[in-house]
């Protein structure tokens, strides 16, 4: 018996497998795989805990990735990287760097693994571009009979069309091979803008930004607009000072947040005004960096969170349900609501499976109510044909999210052909893509 406990980044969720296994070879995981279909056990494997759902849960093995992780191979000429599962993604972004490459696009948090990043969908944002998922070009897999299969559109095309997004459901991910390109620096301009504008500058059909995203503050009619842009070679590179730097992603967008919440969870009146502050003080900002650098930010105060996606021409009529969400909720709202956007692809379980989307994320510091709130919002979005974010928290069970997906009951198929003993189960998965 394992007397681990782990938890998860937010630690909304907890476990303590029976048995922990810490493998460095393909061949350990399949061992493990094997021996609890055997003995009519469960198995799952975790990353970095970056999940605020229990998919990762169980009582039976659990195959923790951390030391799963590296270059596999490098093709120089078609700029794809094969990378062990584990591997997180600050990790890899620095190994692409020094290779002269770097992911078209990311998310806003790089500390996840790359195999759970794609398997809960993780995405960035802009309409021309899709998730994570969407830039894999091959993966290795572990069946729930214990078989190696490597994927791709060529070999295994229907398993390659739905693994890529699986919940960990069809089997452990070993290797993922994704598609690259030549390292690139982004021109980031942020600011403070009226909410009417950061809308309309996200539904504006023809969008003059690769990338943008806003951030609402719950209470007030302001946003933070960020957009980011490739810069043109020869460029001059201006990044920030290493003051600023500190000052407004540390100082201000954690430490000040941090103490913002923890006022607003002990006296929950102060939250409207708290907000509102907040947004005051928002200063506008142009700086060049790195890709990865430009894209993710280091976030330090703990939250759960919700994410649901839309079709991108429901994105106004999505923000304001969430608007009146906040409203009539009945519990104060400490979290900015982050929106942003993503192409279609054909990924079976994708959010943005056959539509172009938007994506609105709600969030509240940890230890304060939120279920009122998130349920609110997932009632609004629900109305609109929502698919909720697979890493991050829902209510919808098997029963609804049948009708979101055209591949949903091609999916239940192959998970009965891959992990028929369901050596892959536990409760979670159980509730959202059934028995």
């Amino acid at each position: 018996m394992s007397s681990v406990v782990w938890r998860n980044w937010a630690g909304n969720q907890r476990m303590t497998p029976e048995r922990v296994v810490v493998p460095t070879k393909t061949a350990q995981i399949v061992e493990a795989v094997q021996q609890a279909r055997a003995h009519g056990a469960r198995i799952r494997a975790v990353g970095s805990g970056h999940s605020f759902t229990p998919a990762a849960m169980t009582d039976g093995t659990l195959v923790c990735l951390e030391r799963f992780t590296g270059l596999v191979a490098v093709d120089s000429t078609t700029r794809e990287v094969t990378i062990r599962a584990g591997t997180p993604l600050h990790v890899l972004n620095d190994a692409l760097a020094d290779l002269g490459l770097a992911l078209p696009n990311l998310g806003d948090i790089d500390r996840q693994t790359i195999a759970g990043a794609i398997s809960t969908g993780t995405h960035g944002t802009g309409v021309k571009l899709g998730g994570l998922a969407s830039l894999v070009t091959g993966l290795e897999l572990v069946t729930g009979t214990g078989e190696v299969l490597r994927c791709s559109p060529h070999q295994h095309p229907e398993i390659f069309a739905a693994a890529r997004v699986s919940l960990g459901a069809l089997g452990i991910i070993t290797e993922v091979t994704l598609q690259c390109v030549d390292a690139f620096n982004l021109r980031a301009e942020e600011g403070p803008v009226p909410l009417e504008r950061a809308v309309a500058h996200l539904t504006d059909p023809n969008p003059a930004d690769e990338h943008a995203e806003f951030y609402w503050f719950p209470y007030t009619d302001r946003a933070l607009l960020k957009r980011n842009n490739r810069v043109p070679p020869g460029d001059p590179f201006r990044p920030l000072s290493r003051w600023r730097g500190w000052w407004e992603d540390e100082f201000l967008s954690n430490t000040v947040l941090g103490m913002a919440c923890r006022l607003g969870r002990a006296v929950p009146r102060l939250v409207p005004m708290l907000s509102s502050v907040a947004a005051r003080a928002l200063s506008a900002r142009t700086f060049t960096a790195r890709s990865d650098r430009v894209f993710c930010s280091p976030r330090r105060v703990r939250f759960v969170e919700m994410e649901y996606a839309v079709p991108l021409e429901a994105l106004s009529e999505a923000f304001a349900g969430i608007q009146r969400a906040v409203q009539t909720c009945g519990i104060p709202v400490t979290f900015p609501v982050e929106v942003r956007t993503a192409a279609a692809d054909d990924i079976w379980l994708s959010t943005a499976y056959q539509r172009d989307s938007a994506y609105l994320a709600v969030h509240q510091f940890v230890g304060m109510a939120y279920e009122p709130y998130f349920r609110a919002v997932e009632a609004e979005m629900s109305r609109l044909g929502g698919r909720p974010h697979w890493g991050k928290l829902h209510y919808l069970s098997a029963a609804e999210l049948v009708h979101r997906y055209p591949r949903f009951t091609d999916f239940l198929a192959l998970r009965d052909q891959l992990d028929p003993d369901r050596v892959f189960a536990n409760p979670y998965l159980t509730h959202v893509l059934g028995p």
